[in-house]
């Protein structure tokens, strides 16, 4: 960490000295206006503390992993596929998602940011292939709220 423990907020959802980064890389998968901020990488917590904030009308990857996440919603509402379900999501709620758990958030009308605990030491994300997009779009309600590459509705 920086000389000094403390990081002021210096904007909404910014703080000093921490960047303003790119959700993921363009074309490693497909997501829309969102961004990352790495808030705490300390090797000895053994954790990432993230921010991820989504733009309206945005949404991140559809995805699994083989670790869990926990989700802190900071601002806004939106909704969140967990498994097979969607739910609607606003500012306090908190998110676990357990490891192999398709998830993928979309805001809503405002900005939807959120804090995302994941462990340091973690694997990459694995995309759904067409026949787990075709299980998870035999189900009408999650057919309508996934997003993939190519869609934007």
């Amino acid at each position: 960490m920086a000389d000094s423990p403390l990081r002021r907020r210096t904007a909404p959802a910014r703080w000093e000295g921490v960047t303003l980064a790119p959700y993921k890389d363009a074309g490693s998968a497909p997501f829309r206006d969102i961004t990352r901020q790495l808030l705490f990488d300390e090797a000895d917590l053994g954790c990432e503390l993230r921010y991820f904030e989504i733009a309206p009308g945005g949404h991140s990857t559809l995805e699994r992993h083989q670790h869990r996440h926990a989700v802190l919603v900071l601002r806004g509402r939106g909704r969140c596929l967990v498994g097979d379900r969607i739910h609607e999501i606003a500012e306090h709620d908190l998110v676990s998602i357990d490891p192999q758990t398709w998830h993928q958030f979309r805001a809503d009308d405002q900005p939807l940011g959120f804090l995302c605990l994941v462990n340091r030491e973690r694997d990459r994300p694995h995309l759904p292939d067409e026949a787990e997009l075709a299980a998870l779009r035999a189900d009408p309600a999650i057919a309508a709220f996934i997003r993939t590459a190519g869609e934007t509705g």
